[in-house]
């Protein structure tokens, strides 16, 4: 699935991306994730997909080895996660993307212009995120998505289920993603500061089964509550334990868990298929 091409003529002239998604028992919408990455993988865009696991029970190790994906087994956290795979990729740019999140047609297209912008100094160093939305009808969801838009244009705060693509350089500078329990994308988007934040058109549809199984209201007051906490300086430790034990999530869904703050042990590998 994920054989790139040596041709791609946008990898001619425009730094690559290592693309760095972090599972947990994510087979509901993994696949359509990565399916999103195929065209520009082909393009020479997307150079590697690196799948950081930490334990799936599912079927994301099947989905990843079809895909043919690298895969690094990490310890739970999804801040840790995406810690270890920054640290195993190889290329210029860095994409963070969450497993039930699926960019929309083209999105490389804009990213390619963004990342030369930058690359050509026309942009000072900075971050990129794609624009929120859900995979569900009706009124909700919309009003969701107006106020994840309106957050981001004043506050300047994105969630981590936009994505956020972000030059190598400019990753260390800000010191990556902590090894935290839960926070990771606030904290590491408050480092990066809302004047190196660019949101792009293409859209990034993520899953809506969380906020169909506790409803919409309760989940959207939980999370600005547990931004809150964390503005406030309540340890993401004690937030991520609030979090769990007032949450109502799918079979499968991802459940933030304890981290400590030492770098956890991985190794790269294949999956084998079942």
């Amino acid at each position: 699935m994920f054989e790139l091409s040596p041709y791609g003529w946008r990898a001619n002239w425009c730094a690559m991306i290592s693309v760095i998604i972090p599972t947990l028992n994510a087979d509901e919408r993994f696949a359509a994730c990565l399916t999103a990455l195929v065209p520009a993988a082909v393009e020479g865009v997307v150079r590697e997909v690196i799948v950081v696991d930490a334990g799936s029970t599912d079927h994301t190790l099947k989905i990843a080895d079809q895909a043919g994906v690298d895969v690094v087994v990490s310890e739970a956290g999804r801040g840790l996660q995406l810690r270890a795979g920054a640290r195993r990729a190889r290329q210029p740019w860095l994409l963070f993307l969450h497993a039930d999140t699926v960019l929309s047609p083209g999105w490389d297209i804009e990213a390619v212009e963004f990342m030369e912008r930058v690359d050509n100094g026309r942009h000072r160093p900075m971050a990129a995120t794609f624009s929120f939305g859900l995979d569900d009808y009706g009124a909700a969801p919309r009003i969701l998505e107006w106020l994840v838009a309106m957050r981001g244009l004043l506050l300047g705060l994105p969630y981590g289920d936009q994505g956020l693509l972000i030059p190598r350089q400019l990753y260390d500078e800000v010191g990556g993603f902590q090894p935290m329990p839960l926070m990771e994308d606030v904290a590491i988007v408050r480092r990066i500061g809302r004047r190196r934040i660019w949101r792009l058109r293409a859209g990034a549809v993520t899953g809506s089964s969380r906020y169909r199984a506790e409803g919409y209201l309760r989940r959207v007051m939980r999370n600005q509550l547990c931004i809150a906490l964390y503005a406030a300086g309540v340890s993401p430790a004690r937030i991520a334990n609030f979090y769990a034990n007032g949450a109502h999530e799918p079979r499968n869904a991802e459940a933030p868990r304890s981290a400590t703050d030492a770098a956890p042990p991985e190794r790269r590998r294949r999956v084998n298929s079942a």
